[in-house]
């Protein structure tokens, strides 16, 4: 006597029943994934952030620091109207030697560091707000005079809740 397979209890495959309810709880664990991804991404963004402020704020200190020692040690005249802040990113890539402070020119940046928020465009070189020694702390427009601060472009809101232009 020939058993029909349909009736025994060890059928081989998956019934469309099953196959939906697996897609449906992927699907909804997938959903689930997406929110953490995108906030792991813009976290990730606001470290380099910060890095790079802390990168560029450093170098600008230093450089202070080494132009304060030079008309200490005589190296150099001071000048009226002048902070010793440096006057531009590309002296602190370019290098002061200080009037003889130090036997070469020390570099502060080996290059600008980018704004991950507010990324140039191609062939362009990182855009940053900069503001002088002179300027009011609030102020977005840069008076030229010298290079005291920097801040992002970006229009953006950090996980915290503040704006990343005033970090």
């Amino acid at each position: 006597m020939r058993i029909d397979r349909r009736f025994r209890g060890d059928s081989r495959g998956l019934s469309l029943i099953e196959l939906v309810f697996t897609v449906a709880i992927l699907g909804i664990l997938a959903m689930a994934v997406v929110p953490f991804t995108q906030m792991a991404a813009k976290r990730s963004k606001e470290i380099e952030l910060r890095r790079n402020l802390r990168v560029i704020r450093t170098a600008i200190d230093d450089y202070k620091k080494d132009y304060d020692k030079a008309i200490k040690d005589k190296k150099i005249m001071d000048v009226a109207n002048r902070s010793g802040y440096p006057e531009s990113f590309e002296k602190l890539i370019e290098g002061e030697d200080f009037g003889g402070l130090y036997a070469y020119k020390k570099k502060y940046l080996r290059r600008i560091p980018v704004d991950p928020f507010h990324p140039p465009e191609v062939g362009e070189p990182p855009k940053w707000g900069m503001r002088s020694s002179v300027d009011d702390p609030e102020s977005d427009l840069w008076g030229g005079e010298d290079l005291y601060d920097v801040y992002s472009l970006s229009d953006g809101i950090a996980i915290d809740g503040s704006k990343y232009k005033d970090w």
